[in-house]
């Protein structure tokens, strides 16, 4: 009977074949939302379901270091916009010559248009200077952070609701707005809502701005740079099909 259970746990707790289908489909379909979001509300049941999933995000020493600042105000929402028009001018000018009116004509944010705005932040100081797993490298307290924006993230695609992050901003100026101490940094500004449709690729994509690496040009095996142990050519031609399949086909690994 052992040997019978340990045949079978491989493959014991993999999803349901639709189950594995559906998180595959949330992660490759998931958009950074700018300028299709619908006035209507969000309920509260639905923004409860993907604020306890960003809370159920992995987090260094169990620390879970986040907040959730919801922003409905629009006075509020306005005075955030204005933070990034500001920066939004600055750094159109940090760009090539070539590239910058193509920047400033890029719709970059939702803040005004969206229901809902909301600030996932980082308390580095939450249970203490010593972290288990932050002894060494004192970043996975904000790594862990990110984690939780994700989290929200696919929770909200998989509930229809689009949400685009906002990073052009003052940290200090951003924290002034939202009455923020300087101790808590501000992780990510999100604009969550419904929307009208979802782009078939990445705006920033479909716009020429970059294109999409493929990813049998980024892997190495073993150490930095090495491209051509044994089996890494199968392994580099799988992942080229598999990123073929979903950029011309639509076909999500299954």
């Amino acid at each position: 009977m052992e040997n019978q259970a340990h045949d079978r746990a491989p493959t014991a707790h993999a999803f349901s074949d639709a189950a594995r289908s559906a998180v595959y489909e949330t992660i490759f379909s998931r958009r950074d939302v700018r300028g299709q979001f619908l006035p209507q509300a969000v309920p509260e049941e639905v923004l409860a379901r993907v604020l306890l999933a960003a809370h159920h995000a992995p987090s260094v020493g169990f620390m879970q270091p986040w907040n959730f600042l919801v922003v409905r105000d629009r006075e509020v929402k306005q005075r955030v916009r204005t933070l990034f028009d500001q920066a939004h001018q600055e750094a159109a000018t940090l760009f090539p010559a070539e590239k910058q009116d193509f920047y400033s004509k890029l719709k970059l944010e939702g803040i005004v248009e969206s229901p809902i705005n909301l600030c996932i932040t980082c308390d580095r100081k939450r249970t203490g200077p010593v972290v288990i797993g932050r002894t060494h490298i004192p970043t996975m307290d904000l790594y862990s952070s990110v984690c939780a924006v994700q989290n929200l993230w696919l929770a909200a695609r998989a509930e229809g609701l689009g949400v685009g992050w906002v990073s052009i901003f003052n940290e200090a100026a951003l924290q002034d707005a939202l009455g923020m101490p300087r101790d808590i940094v501000p992780i990510a500004y999100l604009c969550i809502g419904y929307v009208s449709h979802f782009h078939e690729k990445p705006e920033l994509e479909k716009a020429g701005w970059l294109p999409r690496l493929p990813v049998a040009d980024l892997l190495y095996y073993d150490s930095w740079g090495r491209a051509d142990p044994e089996h890494a050519d199968a392994l580099t031609a799988t992942v080229a099909r598999l990123q073929e399949d979903i950029q011309t086909r639509g076909q999500f690994p299954r």
